[in-house]
């Protein structure tokens, strides 16, 4: 299991928040402010220091935390790219939001001197993002060390352990306030997955960050530069092969699809047949068969 195609390509909005979040960490680390940038219930209602839960949001506390926290920023890209930028950017959003107001509500009512401040950095972006990768994505392979179990995604659990043990207390709290935020994502809360923003907001994440390894140019003039909004013809596909009844036999492709497109797919948690026949709709464009898929989903 891997999270797609290696880099960010069609990951513009996680790629502005990792580059975004190591920025602020090392400019904060240099000035020796790290320790200093937790969330605490007194900065937001007696010292009304509004800016202290934007910066908390994008700044990690100690470098391990940095480490771990891009390394699972940069693997949960797969969703960006299941569900496309535009919604993406609402789950980021929604996240960072539910996930401070949970903790401020926390902290207001424990009243733990222990959890006087809290530790920084997107926790809430990071732990929304294991519901997902719970429940989405499969497990590809299974092994055995010293007579343990393990599986490919054990790996990801156990940086998400790290990061969530980091600094105990501290860190335990945004973690679980992450983990109920994506949990209302999950159940749909106020018809949350429906929202998306418009389009020239990804279009500002795509412009805004420079070009990174693994990135590719679209393919062909029509494509759709965001990668998450399927062309006209590929809407036409979609509602004549995917409606709930499947009227009409899919037409294929003449090009059979590439074998690393369908693994792509397959590693989003999709079944590989159906990964190759919308690829062979969408003429092997990897981001059209994905809206396929996902639409298909929704019916």
């Amino acid at each position: 299991m891997n999270g797609g195609p290696s880099g960010f390509n069609n990951a513009p909005v996680t790629r502005t928040f990792v580059i975004a979040c190591a920025l602020f960490t090392i400019i904060f680390g240099i000035q020796g402010r790290s320790s200093k940038l937790g969330l605490s219930y007194q900065d937001i209602f007696k010292k009304l220091q509004l800016w202290k839960p934007i910066v908390s949001v994008l700044a990690f506390s100690s470098t391990p935390e940095m480490m771990f926290g891009l390394y699972l920023l940069y693997y949960f890209r797969v969703f960006e790219r299941q569900i496309g930028s535009n919604k993406y950017s609402v789950f980021v959003l929604f996240s960072v939001i539910v996930s401070l107001l949970f903790e401020v509500l926390a902290l207001a009512l424990l009243k733990d001197p222990t959890l006087n401040v809290l530790t920084s950095g997107p926790y809430g972006v990071i732990f929304s993002s294991f519901v997902p990768f719970y429940l989405d994505i499969p497990v590809s392979t299974r092994f055995r060390v010293f007579g343990l179990r393990f599986s490919d995604k054990s790996f990801i659990y156990l940086a998400g352990l790290q990061l969530l043990l980091s600094s105990w207390k501290r860190s335990i709290l945004p973690g679980i306030c992450g983990i109920l935020a994506g949990s209302l994502y999950r159940l749909n809360v106020l018809h949350i997955r429906r929202l998306k923003l418009p389009d020239f907001i990804a279009s500002f994440f795509l412009r805004f960050s420079w070009p990174s390894v693994g990135s590719t140019p679209p393919a062909a003039p029509s494509r759709n530069v965001l990668g998450n909004i399927p062309s006209y013809t590929a809407r036409q596909v979609e509602a004549s092969i995917f409606s709930a009844n499947y009227p009409a036999p899919p037409m294929p492709s003449t090009i059979e699809p590439p074998e690393d497109s369908i693994a792509t797919l397959v590693s989003m948690g999709f079944d590989r047949n159906s990964a190759r026949q919308a690829l062979m709709h969408a003429r092997n464009d990897i981001n059209a068969a994905t809206n396929i898929l996902l639409e298909a989903e929704l019916h």
